[in-house]
This record gives C-alpha cells, structure tokens and sequence, in this order.
C-alpha cells in the first residue's frame, strides 16, 4: 500500500497568539462538558438537537472515537481550541467532509463557549486552520455553511477572507428545524493573495 501524503492520522498542535489548536482526547471531558453545558442556551439556536445523553462520558467517549476514525481515513481534522495563557477549553472547530479526487474540497464547522465568544478567538483558530488546510492537508476549496440570522458567524466568514457563494435551502436540521443556510467559500490562490 503506498502512503498518501496528506492522510496523517493525527493533526499536530497548530499554535497562535492567543491560543492553540491540538485534536481532542478523551482527557478533554470534563472541561469539555462542563463548557457545552454553561454555554447550552447560547449554542442551542445554532446546532443539532443534543441527544439526551450527550454530555455524558461515554457519549464524549463515542465522540472520540468517531473524530479518530474519520482523522484516519483522511476526511476530518478536529481540533479543540485552547487559550494560550491557562490552558482553558475554548471551543472547537474541525475541517470536514474532506473530498478528495477532482475536488479536494473540505468543510469548516466551529463552536465557541459563551463566555469567550465575541472575543477574536475563533477568528484567530480560522487564521491557523486556513494555511493548515491549504498547505499541510493539500486542500484548493474551503466551505461554510451558517443560518442567514447568524451575524456572528458571518461577520467571522467575510474577516477570514471567505465569498459568499448562495443559499442551500433547508440544508441542515438544526435546533429540530429544517434551515437554509448560507454558503460560504474561500478557494487556496485567494486565500494566497489575502482576497
């Protein structure tokens, strides 16, 4: 079997600024759940229903599981995000759906904590994870998708260089709602001339 350069089990840290990036373990939970349960409300309009048990240990443990498979086969990347200065869990955001052959496309899905959101922190994990994608995962084609009354993550979108392409209709379900999304794109040379 020849070893294809981009399908790397396991993504290295990437470091910023403020924070850094590194693949979640399963000794992320507590700080894990304890983050998604304070920020519940505030992340309820913006993603799937929670199951029941989905902050529990063994549903963290499945979670885990399931980001190493797909980081195996080469379709996802998932990071956590980590602030620099205390090591506190911040949110996460992982490269997905990664398409290879004619495409070599992939998608960005993120989540922030409420208590850092609005804070510059996800835009500086979007600014480690374009060049990554691009260089080390050999990506041309980056997607977004958000709800159209998400400003927040628009605004985070069009700062980190992506266009807006169109308008999926009734794309994903979300907080147990069919819903449109917007979808964004950002392609490798325009990321390399800052567009």
């Amino acid at each position: 079997m020849i070893a294809l350069p981009f399908l790397k089990s396991v993504a290295p840290p990437l470091q910023g600024k403020r924070i850094y990036l590194r693949p979640p373990t399963l000794s992320d939970y507590r700080a894990w759940a304890s983050l998604r349960a304070e920020s519940r409300e505030f992340l309820a309009p913006w993603e799937p229903l929670w199951a029941v048990d989905d902050l529990e240990r063994g549903a963290f443990r499945h979670r885990i599981r399931h980001y190493d498979d797909e980081a195996a086969a080469g379709t996802a990347h998932p990071f956590f995000l980590f602030r620099n200065t205390d090591q506190r869990l911040l949110g996460g955001i992982t490269l997905g759906n990664i398409r290879r052959g004619v495409g070599q496309n992939g998608m960005i899905g993120y989540w922030i904590g409420a208590p850092f959101a609005g804070q510059g922190f996800m835009h500086e994990a979007l600014s480690l994870l374009i060049p990554y994608a691009f260089t080390k995962v050999r990506l041309h084609r980056l997607e977004a998708a958000c709800i159209p009354s998400n400003e927040r993550s628009i605004r985070l979108l069009e700062k980190a260089g992506f266009q807006r392409e169109g308008l999926l209709r009734s794309y994903l379900k979300i907080n147990g709602m069919w819903q449109d999304h917007l979808l964004f794109a950002l392609i490798e040379d325009d990321a390399r001339a800052g567009k």
